[in-house]
């Protein structure tokens, strides 16, 4: 049995449902590509924190306008 442990389905779908909450679902849906990227970048310099990764990835989305 092969068991695929993903680092970023959590932080994605937390990021997500925050952006629908303060009314930036477009932004999330415009900015996905580009935070899976932002994300792998952090796991790939060491981060492995869900919640790191939630506050650092919802900060991206912000400002990425």
């Amino acid at each position: 049995m092969h068991t695929q442990i993903n680092i970023f389905d959590k932080p994605i779908e937390r990021i997500r449902k925050a952006c629908q909450l303060m009314g930036r679902g477009a932004d999330f849906d415009r900015k996905l590509p580009e935070l899976e990227t932002y994300l792998e970048g952090l796991v790939a310099n060491g981060e492995t924190s869900e919640e790191r990764l939630t506050l650092s990835g919802l900060t991206f989305v912000k400002q990425a306008r």
